[in-house]
């Protein structure tokens, strides 16, 4: 099943395209590199948010919905959903260009992140009051 759909209408995370060491022989692209560039993009919003460091402390949820290929041009749109004290929840969608057809765009993945601020001895610490 093929979820053909559109880039959504708001700022981008993180875009990239996965190369030949990021898949397996067949060139379907390893879940786990998937999890750390899903990692990378929940960590921008939060690392904002935080105004410094942050640390991953759960991955709340994980969904592959379709297959990544070799040659794919991945979007990542993350989005704070929800803030604590020293934490901040992130919602991050997937979606990949497929080269080989110009028009199609798919949702790939779907993941919610939690990271915690820290201080510089890697300790949690409260966010930032927002002005």
């Amino acid at each position: 099943m093929t979820d053909l759909t559109q880039l959504p209408q708001k700022a981008c995370a993180l875009r990239v395209m996965p190369q030949p060491s990021d898949a397996n022989v067949h060139g379907d692209v390893f879940g786990g590199w998937i999890m750390a560039q899903v990692d990378i993009a929940g960590s921008i919003p939060a690392s904002r948010r935080a105004n410094g460091r942050v640390a991953t402390v759960a991955v709340n949820s994980f969904v592959f919905k379709q297959p990544v290929f070799v040659g794919d041009l991945l979007s990542f749109y993350a989005d704070i959903v929800k803030t604590g004290n020293t934490s901040v929840t992130v919602s991050v969608e997937v979606y990949a260009q497929r080269m080989s057809f110009a028009q199609e765009v798919v949702k790939v993945t779907e993941a919610v992140l939690i990271y915690v601020a820290t201080d510089s001895d890697r300790r949690p610490r409260a966010l930032p009051a927002l002005d």
